[in-house]
């Protein structure tokens, strides 16, 4: 009985998280990005990924696809995003993995 109650805390508690993470959207912003990258951009062809204060923050020079994920592997959000810096406001902190073509980078916020 008390192992049926933990699996179905668990999953109640991945529904939540689902339905907190499925508003979000990406919006562009010409905020300046301060702080270091979490990914090297010499090596990410430009891509810069930060995260902070509930936000994943991606700087590109050119069209890209991104799609970001809990450290689970659920999906959270997938965009394509136009040169230049976006933001994504995210529900809930924790560790998020965001996927950039071939490059994939966690970032914590």
């Amino acid at each position: 009985m008390r192992r049926l109650l933990v699996i179905l805390t668990f999953v109640l508690a991945l529904g939540l998280e689902n339905v907190a993470l499925a508003e979000v959207q990406w919006r562009e912003t010409n905020r300046e990005v301060q702080g270091k990258s979490w990914n090297d951009p010499r090596t990410s062809d430009g891509v810069q990924i930060y995260g902070s204060n509930g936000t994943i923050t991606i700087v590109t020079p050119k069209r890209i696809t991104v799609r970001v994920y809990t450290i689970l592997g659920q999906m959270v959000s997938q965009a394509t995003l136009q040169p230049g810096t976006s933001e994504l406001r995210l529900n809930s902190r924790g560790i998020f993995l965001v996927r950039i073509g071939s490059l994939t980078q966690k970032v914590a916020i």
